[in-house]
């Protein structure tokens, strides 16, 4: 086939595909098979590779997937992608849209309800109508670049019907039947099934091979505009037709309403329809129409205040208890778990429930070869709500602790004031293993490729042994490489983890030490008042208290951890191997300038336009430390409806007191 030729046919099956695509993702009515439109594909890749300067950027071949990324880059999202508040009720929907119209004043209000598709939050990024670069949510500020997995994503389009610069920002999942194909697929070749579609969804996109995600299904609702060039629209409704109009796929199960009631009995409609969706759904996103009204009402520090999200009750099922096993997690703490007979409940598989402690099993009065009823915990974690005594045949048996721990065999204790049993042996392979496992998790030292499967064969092989030992493993790269499922780039990409996490800043390896009662926000007060881990592991327990944060317990517990001998041994070997020590991070922006800055402030009461956790968080963002009592060292309290003694105590001291109405007028002038 000559050139001219050739590009004639390029162009004709370019058309041809993109054709069938919107017919089959926009439009839900296919013309060919599955079969046909792949060979119409090979038919395109075969010229491509022919004529590779006739190839267009956005041509439909990019969509079967390129060749393996050796990472993910970060990206860094120009708009915040905040989370949304939730509401469980018809009463929170109403108090919602109380706060609108209190906020608004006279003005209408219209809403938009839409699905809340249960899937990846997906950021995609347009130049002049072509897709240039695509993102997860992460954090909401910064995300990974996943564009060559998106690319094979058919309802995202490569070119838009107009060369508008856009953000596009929706949820990527898997449908129903992709799932369950996938499951027993996956089930044939003996490998572990996914849980849900959502986990299938998330796992497929952060595949380094973008063929693999080429070969899940995977589908996408867009469902806002994060930013646009070119072209101005007035409301969220107007933005999802304009989406539309372009050639984004946008659920059509949307509506707006002017009053909460009409929202809430859209709501309940669904509540009943979701089985029969090809699509899973955990809830409802309800939001503000107007864009003006949206920015008058703003955002807090974490959602913004014009959107909520309605999540479904629970479901509930009943099924048997096989068992109890018990497992020891990384502080030594004994956690059983219920063995369930695998009950379909709302869209997943359970097999499994916590039970967090022996008391639970007292006090729900939990045998063997019960009858129970398991609930998911917004629509997340499998818990059991009731037993069903009626249902007992007598051969049921009681349930006991191990007096042991069965991991290491030393006795468990129950410490003063704590319901848990634990293991003290500091040697204990639990608790080294998960002590490893929190180190390199996301919320930690966030060391890409090193999961519990992984962790857990490099330790009981003996090649690890502490955290610091993970750093040394670039030493150790042919034994690697004899590792189940670690080829060359696999062991390349895991390296280079290694080698990036140790530019983190002071507190994420703080946290990863996981030192008892130290979370992530006690050690970024830790690195931020510290600034050096010496100054740390050199304070006396009475420097501690000192910090409004730090508490007797967590003081004693950072005092005791530092005069371990093996404790100094990790630090120094994470210090020989170039681990960085200090902290990175800025403090609050600002400076003195800042309303709250210096001060020292308590919230009490129950605030009307946002919760408690949302106004400590917009005070230290604003300069101020929050703390939880009055004494003579507090310079402000803020107070809600029905404030108690902690007003009462400020009023004793002198202490300044400031109501809702003039926080909320400094973080109107503030932003």
């Amino acid at each position: 086939m000559d050139r001219l030729t050739a590009e004639k046919r390029m162009e004709e099956l370019t058309k041809l595909i993109e054709r069938h695509n919107r017919l089959y993702h926009e439009e839900d009515r296919p013309e060919i098979s599955d079969q046909e439109y792949d060979q119409l594909v090979r038919e395109l890749i075969a010229l491509e590779e022919n004529f590779p300067e006739l190839a267009q950027p956005d041509s439909p071949t990019k969509r079967v997937g390129g060749a393996p990324l050796p990472f993910f880059e970060k990206v860094v999202h120009k708009t915040p992608m905040l989370s949304l508040g939730n509401a469980f009720s018809e009463e929170d929907l109403r108090d919602f849209d109380r706060r609108v119209r209190q906020a608004v004043g006279n003005q209408a209000v219209r809403y938009v309800c839409e699905l809340k598709i249960d899937g990846l939050a997906v950021s995609l990024l347009y130049e002049n109508g072509l897709f240039v670069k695509g993102a997860t949510r992460g954090d909401g500020t910064t995300g990974e670049d996943i564009t060559q997995n998106l690319r094979t994503i058919r309802s995202i389009p490569l070119r838009l019907r107009r060369p508008l610069s856009l953000e596009a920002r929706g949820e990527a999942y898997m449908p129903k039947p992709a799932f369950e194909k996938l499951n027993k697929e996956r089930e044939e070749r003996g490998e572990p099934l996914f849980a849900n579609p959502r986990n299938s969804a998330a796992g497929s996109l952060r595949q380094l091979d973008p063929k693999i995600a080429a070969s899940r299904q995977l589908d996408t609702f867009i469902y806002s505009i994060g930013d646009l060039q070119g072209e101005s629209v007035e409301s969220h409704s107007e933005g999802l037709d304009l989406l539309e109009s372009l050639g984004f796929k946008v659920n059509p199960e949307r509506r707006t309403y002017s009053d909460i009631e009409e929202v809430i009995a859209f709501i309940n409609s669904w509540t009943q329809k979701r089985p029969s969706l090809p699509y899973e759904i955990d809830g409802m996103v309800i939001k503000v129409d107007s864009y003006a009204q949206q920015e008058e009402l703003g955002f807090t520090a974490k959602s913004p205040r014009w959107a909520i999200a309605y999540k479904f009750p629970a479901e509930e099922a009943v099924t048997i208890l096989e068992g109890i096993e018990v497992s020891v997690g990384r502080t030594g703490t004994v956690t059983p778990t219920a063995l369930l007979k695998p009950v379909s409940l709302a869209g997943t598989t359970v097999k499994r429930a916590s039970l967090h402690n022996e008391d639970i099993i007292r006090e729900k009065g939990l045998l063997i070869g019960d009858h129970v009823v398991v609930k998911k915990a917004g629509d997340i974690i499998p818990e059991i709500v009731a037993v069903l005594p009626e249902r007992r045949t007598g051969d049921e048996t009681p349930f006991s602790m191990p007096t042991h721990c069965p991991e290491c065999g030393s006795e468990l204790v129950r410490l003063e004031d704590e319901v848990a049993l634990r293991c003290i042996n500091p040697m204990c392979p639990a608790l080294i293993r998960e002590g490893i496992i929190h180190f390199v998790s996301r919320t930690a030292m966030n060391i890409d490729g090193l999961g519990e499967k992984v962790v857990a064969q490099l330790y009981n092989d003996g090649i690890i042994h502490s955290v610091a030992d993970l750093y040394y493993l670039h030493q150790q790269r042919d034994v690697l490489l004899g590792m189940e499922r670690m080829g060359e780039k696999s062991v390349d990409n895991l390296l280079a983890a290694i080698e990036a996490s140790k530019e983190n800043s002071l507190e994420r390896l703080l946290f990863g030490l996981g030192i008892r009662l130290v979370g992530a926000k006690a050690a970024k007060v830790l690195a931020e008042h510290f600034g050096h881990m010496d100054g740390i592991a050199q304070a006396q327990e009475e420097e501690f208290t000192l910090i409004d944060e730090i508490g007797p317990k967590m003081a004693a517990s950072l005092y005791q951890y530092f005069r371990q001998p093996q404790a100094e041994a990790v630090i120094e070997r994470l210090k020989a191997a170039g681990v960085n020590m200090a902290y990175k991070g800025v403090r609050v922006e600002g400076g003195e300038n800042l309303p709250f800055s210096g001060k020292t402030i308590v919230v009490t009461g129950t605030l009307s336009a946002m919760s408690r956790q949302e106004a400590e968080e917009t005070i230290a963002r604003l300069g101020g430390k929050v703390t939880g009592s009055v004494s003579k060292k507090t310079d402000l309290v803020i107070v809600g409806e029905k404030a108690g003694s902690k007003l009462e105590k400020a009023e004793k001291l002198g202490v300044a007191v400031m109501d809702e109405a003039g926080f909320l007028q400094i973080l109107e002038n503030n932003g």
